[in-house]
């Protein structure tokens, strides 16, 4: 009985967990719960909860997603889950071996990957300030041995010590790196377009919580001219075939969503029920790509007439996208 009380809870309770420690905390810590047990099962009225400092996986209860490895003819991908939906990234240069990881959020697990790689750790990408994003950053920066070159374009980052802007360009090995900046979500967010020296084969683009797969961030610090800029116009540009590397598993709620909006678009509910099968065996979604992007998600499709139609009818495809964030922000899958 107990155990079944304590399942319920947890779900309540995880997210506040993992927020309290990557804010900083002492070596343990203490949340007072209180559990009602059923009448007959026995008095427990108060159970203390000691949290352990390394949070690895999601919550108490094991990772949301396994690791996965995405080869691109020029580098590597390494898919690490963390927390209760988020993504970080090691990106590996197949020629160098050297590597960069994006958004670390959980340091021990970048840590353990990049030894078990055997790969060269040298830079830190964070696309934006949030603490599931940047805030494994400083301790990351201190349990590694040598130095590390953080990146951002956020001064409320932590660690930061390579501030970046729209074009800023840097290597990770032989790999060029072309920082795109995507203010909305917030103001400083950055996304990374990562491709091969020569400029061959596939290039993969690092969004954060700019550009999700069938979906955008929430617009908590912009406007809906801002993701029309960051969605339609920078990340639009890139070549279709770019692999999406997002900040979180959202893409069966966000492909609900576009559903909801395109109910005739036969690849939004292919790719749904695509996901339900990769999500059943807890496979990530990610990536997309940009050219699959342009095809099922109403926020990258706001020229389009349908688009259009459900939000009202406006022809002006900014005026569609701030009719489809504000929905998206009440929306009931």
């Amino acid at each position: 009985m107990f155990s079944s009380a304590w399942r319920s809870v947890a779900t309540n309770i995880e997210t506040q967990l993992t927020a309290a420690y990557f804010r900083g905390s002492s070596n343990k810590l203490r949340l007072q719960l209180r559990i009602a047990i059923p009448s007959g099962a026995g008095s427990i009225r108060r159970r203390f909860l000691a949290v352990p400092p390394k949070l690895r996986k999601v919550g108490l209860r094991g990772m949301h997603s396994t690791l996965e490895d995405v080869k691109l003819e020029s580098m590597q991908v390494k898919i690490l889950p963390a927390l209760q939906d988020n993504y970080m990234y090691l990106i590996v240069d197949n020629k160098t071996r050297e590597a960069a990881v994006v958004d670390p959020v959980d340091p021990e697990l970048v840590i353990k990957t990049v030894q078990e790689a055997n790969v060269t750790l040298s830079k830190v990408l964070t696309t934006h300030h949030h603490w599931d994003h940047a805030g494994g950053n400083e301790k990351l920066v201190k349990l590694w041995e040598k130095e590390l070159e953080v990146y951002g374009g956020d001064d409320r980052i932590g660690a930061l010590n390579k501030m970046v802007r729209q074009d800023d360009s840097f290597t990770i090995g032989s790999l060029n790196v072309r920082c795109l900046s995507t203010p909305c979500h917030t103001t400083g967010h950055i996304c990374y377009h990562v491709t091969a020296g020569d400029g061959k084969g596939e290039g993969a683009v690092f969004t954060g919580d700019t550009l999700f797969q069938g979906g955008c961030g929430r617009f908590f610090e912009g406007t809906p001219e801002e993701m029309y800029e960051a969605l339609c116009t920078k990340l639009s540009a890139l070549p279709d075939t770019t692999k999406v590397f997002c900040g979180h598993e959202y893409t069966l709620q966000n492909m609900s969503f576009a559903r909801h909006v395109e109910p005739d678009n036969e690849s939004i509910q292919q790719r749904i029920e695509w996901a339900k099968l990769r999500r059943a065996s807890q496979d990530p979604t990610v990536p997309s790509t940009i050219g699959e992007e342009k095809i099922w998600n109403p926020f990258m499709r706001v020229h389009e007439a349908s688009v259009q139609k459900h939000a009202g009818g406006a022809t002006d495809p900014i005026i569609t996208m701030g009719k489809l964030r504000k929905e998206k922000d009440n929306f009931k899958a």
